[in-house]
């Protein structure tokens, strides 16, 4: 497998067949979940801190699951009540870290690049669980392999994402990895929600729903993220679904066999739907969430087989 990354912290600087191999490695660890025995020994005798400043179920769940199937000593630190809310710097917070001798570490923080600045201070390897409105590696590689597996491949097809694409990592992080995979990739929502620097990155905008979807493969809804939003950038919520929310008749101008993603946690009836949201036959949004476990059991194997390595030689002079 070709994975040469010492940190995960961006899609942007994976190329094309890396991707590819966390892929694949993520379809093996799918098939191990689904057995009887959850369990491996690929991270036996590392230890995984996962550290979250920012609240976050389902991130923080499928990476502690993740860790403890790969057999990982996985320490989960309340960023909310830590030394940080008590005047702590990000650099004090780094060097008791290294103190600690963690192996891998996970890290979801309100600010953009604050994750980058830990992985310049550790001695493990970093994974980012999002920062700001930067990026969410693994939401899109889970993505990715979620579309791969309802689709048969993960190139050419054409992508639409719609809504909040403004306040949402995610949407950034599926751009930079559905571009390098040579996919058509469509914005739709209000002005006030696609930023125009969007085209610059090759994509498509619409602020008109049904224009948007005609003929794609794939739609992808995103939440409206109000916490991050300071001012009117929607009349309403009543108005907003009316628009832009996906409904039978909306999704009815994709391709009949097209798939509808949502990273999670939806609103129904602003965004989605709720019969669209739990159609069997449409609907992934449970197979996102699965994916999110074996892509992020993939991610800190390739990372530790990674870590393993630039450590031998220590290892062999001692």
């Amino acid at each position: 497998m070709t994975f040469t990354q010492k940190h995960l912290l961006g899609i942007e600087q994976l190329r094309p067949e890396e991707i590819t191999s966390v892929l694949d490695l993520a379809d093996e660890y799918v098939d191990l979940s689904r057995r009887d025995v959850k369990h491996s020994d690929a991270l036996t005798g590392l230890t995984q801190v996962n550290m979250f400043f920012e609240n976050s179920t389902r991130t923080q769940a499928s990476f502690e699951l993740a860790g403890k199937r790969l057999g990982a000593d996985v320490m989960n630190m309340s960023m909310q009540a830590s030394s940080i809310k008590k005047g702590e710097t990000l650099i004090d917070t780094a060097m008791t870290l290294n103190a600690m001798h963690p192996d891998l570490l996970v890290v979801r923080h309100p600010h953009s690049g604050a994750v980058d600045l830990l992985s310049q201070k550790v001695n493990c390897a970093v994974l980012n669980a999002g920062d700001g409105r930067h990026e969410h590696p693994t939401q899109a590689l889970l993505d990715a392999l979620t579309i791969r597996r309802a689709k048969g491949r993960i190139q050419r097809l054409n992508i639409a994402i719609c809504g909040d694409v403004a306040h949402s990592r995610v949407a950034r992080s599926n751009v930079i990895l559905l571009n390098k995979m040579e996919n058509r990739v469509r914005l739709i929502g209000p002005p006030t929600l696609v930023p125009g620097h969007f085209a610059d990155m090759g994509c498509e905008i619409y602020d008109d729903m049904e224009e948007g979807l005609k003929d794609v493969d794939v739609v992808m809804m995103l939440r409206l993220q109000k916490e991050r939003m300071d001012g009117g950038f929607i009349p309403s919520e009543r108005e907003y679904y009316h628009r832009y929310g996906l409904d039978a008749d909306k999704l009815a101008h994709a391709k009949p066999d097209a798939i509808v993603m949502h990273p999670g946690p939806m609103n129904r009836g602003v965004e989605i739907d709720g019969e669209i949201a739990d159609d069997i036959n449409r609907s992934v949004i449970q197979e996102q969430v699965e994916m999110g476990v074996a892509v992020r059991a993939a991610a800190m194997d390739l990372l530790a087989r990674n870590l393993r390595a630039a450590r031998a030689p220590e290892t062999a002079e001692v």
